[in-house]
C-alpha cells in the first residue's frame, strides 16, 4: 500500500505534458501528480486545457489504479476567481469527502519580456495565475486542511530569488507566493497544517519551449545546477512533495527548499 492511500490531493496546473521525446514527463504539475498517484492518493487535477486534464486522468487511472478528478479552472483578471476556486473545492469534497494536501503549482507568464516593455495584461497574467490563485486556493481549502491536519506546498522560483532577466512579472508573482507561504506557515502551524514553498529547477516542456523561443534569455537565466543535470519533475520534484505531506516532516514547516538537479530531499 502507498503512503497516501485514502487521502486526497489537489494539484493545480497538472494536465498531462511530455517532453519533445513524446514520452518523458514534461511538467512539474504532472510529475507531482504521478508521484502522488504511485502512493495511492486520490487526485484532483486542475488547469485551463481540458484535453490535457482528460489525458492525465486516463493515464494516471490506467497506470496506477487511483481515482483522478479533472476540473477545468482558470484564475485570471476579470473573472470571478473565488467562485472558480470554490467550485474546485466543492467538487473535491463531493467526490472524495476530504482534502489532505493542496499543491499550488499553476503559473503562466510572458517570459523574455523586459520590465520596460511589460504590459499590464502580461503582468496580470503572472500575478493572477500564480499569486492570486495560491491565495484563493489556500483560503478555500483552509477549513478542510484544518480538519485533516494537512499540507500546503506552494511553488516559487529562482527567478525571484536571483532577479532573472526578462521575468519581472513572473519573479514578482513568485516572490509574493514565497511571502504568502511564510505567513501561512506562521498562522496555520498551530492548526497542524504543514506549509512549505519549493523553488525548483526541472527540465520541462515549458523550459524546452523557452530555450527555443528566447535563446538569449535562456542562456542568461538558466544555469546548469552543480549536480550536472536538471531536476526530474516526478522522481525529484514530485517525490519531495510526497515527503512534505508526511507528518514526520512537520519540522520543515515554512522552509524554502531550492531543488537543483537532485540536490534536495529524497525518500
Amino acid at each position: 500500500m502507498g503512503t497516501m492511500n485514502g487521502k486526497t490531493v489537489i494539484i493545480t496546473g497538472a494536465g498531462r505534458a511530455v517532453l519533445s521525446d513524446g514520452k518523458s514527463c514534461g511538467s512539474i504539475g504532472y510529475g507531482i501528480a504521478t508521484a502522488f498517484a504511485k502512493e495511492g492518493a486520490n487526485l484532483v487535477i486542475t488547469g485551463r486545457n481540458v484535453k490535457k486534464l482528460e489525458d492525465a486522468k486516463e493515464e494516471l487511472e490506467r497506470l496506477y489504479g487511483i481515482k483522478a478528478l479533472p476540473v477545468q479552472a482558470d484564475v485570471s483578471a476579470g473573472s470571478d476567481n473565488k467562485a472558480v476556486v470554490q467550485n474546485v473545492v466543492d467538487e473535491t469534497i463531493k467526490a472524495f469527502g476530504r482534502i489532505d494536501a493542496l499543491i499550488n503549482n499553476a503559473q503562466a507568464s510572458a517570459s523574455g519580456v523586459t520590465l520596460a516593455d511589460h504590459s499590464t495584461e502580461q503582468f496580470d497574467l503572472a500575478v493572477y495565475s500564480g499569486l492570486y490563485a495560491a491565495f484563493y486556493y489556500m483560503q478555500a481549502c483552509y477549513p478542510h486542511l484544518k480538519e485533516t491536519r494537512g499540507s500546503v506546498i506552494n511553488f516559487a522560483s529562482g527567478a525571484g530569488l536571483f532577479g532573472n532577466y526578462g521575468q519581472c512579472a513572473y519573479a514578482a508573482a513568485k516572490e509574493g507566493i514565497r511571502g504568502l507561504t511564510r505567513v501561512a506557515a506562521t498562522e496555520w502551524g498551530p492548526d497542524g497544517i504543514n506549509v512549505n514553498v519549493i523553488c525548483p529547477i526541472a527540465w520541462t516542456a515549458q523550459l524546452e519551449n523557452f530555450q527555443n523561443a528566447y535563446p538569449d534569455a535562456f542562456k542568461a537565466n538558466v544555469k546548469m545546477p552543480p549536480m550536472g543535470h536538471y531536476g526530474d519533475p516526478e522522481t525529484e520534484i514530485g517525490r519531495v512533495c510526497v515527503q512534505l505531506t508526511n507528518p514526520d516532516f512537520k519540522y520543515l514547516t515554512g522552509e524554502t527548499l531550492t531543488l537543483e538537479g537532485g540536490m534536495g530531499l529524497r525518500p
